[in-house]
């Protein structure tokens, strides 16, 4: 009996197994039938029957969105952050809408490049032939004269453009994350030292000015900037500018290692208003060799300069009148000494 109980087991096993194997090979051609099913048909041509067409705006304006005040950008009506999912079940067409964003933003930061960072386009190759494909680069006025420092910005590949870092960062969060502009605008703050900027703007500017008498008013740390500018062109310096008044200066004349010349010229042509009790332009102790010091009358470091206003001019007025009365008497002698030298000729002859 207990035999037979297990002949019956066993062929109710195998039965049962040959049933799951068959119905397991049923699912399978039913699941290579539907892939073949589905790879006949054209999901994209399926989708774009429901699609709307792919025509967007042009410009922001149109697109109803701007960047606000902190960089942000905002739907115009509704104040709203940007949605992606302009339409529900249109991946496509969101997609679509996005991109031709992008390429607006992409506008919208060259003409920030060039408007508000001052940066020129720059076509390159320089020397492309016609119907070459070319590119282009924004650099700074002075990127190739700057003689102290150059910053180089380079943004990584895809869908980024010269000036940004992230397009994406751009529509969804600012435009100071996703935009090299701050780098951009520190460099240029930060570009050169006032001592720098000052001898760069004399290169360039002030020594191709035509004024025969240049007059300077150098506040503060611009004293050790003027001090430093004579330290680099004394020469041209002596030969240019005709008086310099200072106001609370803190240049140091040793500290910044001037020659023996600068000082004297310093002491002859140069005058300091700095803070003081003492009633406006009462004569100080100097504690350097360089210029006289006179009172600001004033005690207030940021007031000397209106406060001495009057004085100021009073002393470019008078250094002006004593330089053309030199340059007076200079030509008169140089007339007396040409006269009695025709006037020996004349007597030899």
């Amino acid at each position: 009996m207990l035999c037979h109980l297990c002949a019956s087991t066993i062929t109710l096993c195998i039965l049962w197994i040959t049933m799951a194997q068959v119905s397991g090979q049923e699912d399978k051609e039913k699941t290579t039938a539907l892939k073949d099913l589905l790879s006949r048909i054209d999901l994209d041509e399926l989708m774009k029957k429901d699609e709307p067409p792919f025509t967007f705006p042009k410009t922001l304006e149109e697109f109803e969105y701007a960047f606000d005040e902190d960089g942000q950008l905002r739907h115009i009506k509704t104040g709203e952050r940007f949605v992606f999912n302009a339409r529900e079940d249109l991946h496509r067409w969101n997609q679509k809408r996005y991109e031709a964003l992008g390429e607006i933003i992409t506008q919208y930061v060259y003409k920030l490049l060039e408007e508000k960072c001052k940066l020129r386009k720059e076509v390159i190759p320089v020397d492309a032939s016609d119907g070459e494909p070319t590119s282009f680069i924004y650099m700074s006025s002075d990127a190739l004269t700057n003689p102290s420092k150059l910053l180089i910005l380079i943004q990584g590949s895809g869908v980024v453009r010269a000036g940004q870092w992230a397009r994406r960062l751009i529509i969804n969060q600012d435009l100071n994350s996703g935009t090299q502009i701050p780098f951009i605008e520190r460099a240029m703050e930060g570009s050169a030292s006032s001592e720098e900027h000052v001898l760069y703007v004399w290169d360039y500017f002030v020594s191709k000015a035509l004024a025969k008498n240049v007059f300077i008013v150098a506040h503060s740390y611009g004293g050790l900037s003027f001090v430093e500018l004579m330290n680099q062109r004394e020469i041209q310096v002596k030969n240019k500018v005709c008086a310099v008044a200072l106001t609370d200066s803190s240049h140091n004349i040793w500290l910044q290692d001037t020659s023996k010349g600068t000082q004297d010229w310093m002491h002859q042509c140069c005058q300091n208003w700095v803070s003081s009790p003492e009633p406006l332009d009462t004569p100080l102790d100097s504690m350097l060799p360089d210029c006289p010091r006179f009172s600001a009358g004033t005690e207030r470091h940021e007031l000397t300069s209106w406060i001495s206003f009057k004085s100021i001019f009073k002393f470019f007025s008078e250094a002006l009148k004593a330089k053309e009365d030199e340059e007076q008497e200079e030509n008169s002698n140089t007339v007396t000494t040409r006269s009695s030298s025709h006037k020996n000729k004349h007597q030899d002859l």
